[in-house]
């Protein structure tokens, strides 16, 4: 299994991996920001959005709301962006 995404590495970026998100291995008790992208690099197409969108329902539990889901066809990235209640 892959590392952890660490609190200090999200903050920074204000992204997180949809991956990271689905495997439990992101913490967002300690994020500052009420804005978040949740970044899907993996599948293709309705893969990522699938992956994308999966990650932003898990994140509706703890107090966050869908924006917006982007994909960004030049470098095949799919960004679900959500905003904390």
């Amino acid at each position: 299994m892959a590392a952890a995404e660490s609190p200090e590495q999200i903050t920074r970026t204000r992204t997180v991996t949809a991956r990271a998100v689905l495997q439990g291995r992101a913490d967002l008790r300690t994020y500052p920001y009420r804005l978040l992208a949740v970044v899907s690099h993996h599948g293709l197409g309705g893969g990522q959005v699938t992956e994308a969108v999966a990650a932003a329902e898990f994140l509706g539990q703890f107090g966050w709301d869908l924006v917006n889901v982007s994909e960004f066809a030049s470098n095949r990235i799919v960004y679900a962006f959500l905003r904390k209640r």
